[in-house]
C-alpha cells in the first residue's frame, strides 16, 4: 500500500472531477459494475482475459478499493 500523499494539483483535479463530472456514489457504482463484468469475463475463461489475469487481479482490487473510498458499501455493518 502506498503512503505517498497526493499532490495539491492532483487533489484539485479530483475535486473538480467529482464536483463537475460525476458524483462519488455514481462513480463507485460504475467501478463496481466494471469489476463485476471483468470478474465474470475471467471466470468464464475468455482466453484474452486469462492472459492478463495478474494485471486484472490487481486492477480489480484497486478499483474496488477506490469504490469503497468513494462510497463505502462493503464495510457497512
Amino acid at each position: 500500500m502506498s503512503t505517498n500523499a497526493i499532490s495539491r494539483e492532483t487533489e484539485i483535479r479530483l475535486l473538480n472531477f467529482f464536483n463537475d463530472r460525476i458524483e462519488p456514489e455514481e462513480m463507485a457504482k460504475t467501478l463496481r459494475q466494471v469489476n463485476f463484468t471483468l470478474a465474470l469475463g475471467v471466470m468464464s475463461e475468455h482466453e484474452e482475459l486469462q492472459n492478463e489475469i495478474a494485471k486484472l487481479r490487481d486492477g480489480l482490487y484497486w478499483l474496488n478499493e477506490l469504490a469503497e473510498t468513494l462510497n463505502p458499501y462493503l464495510d457497512l455493518e
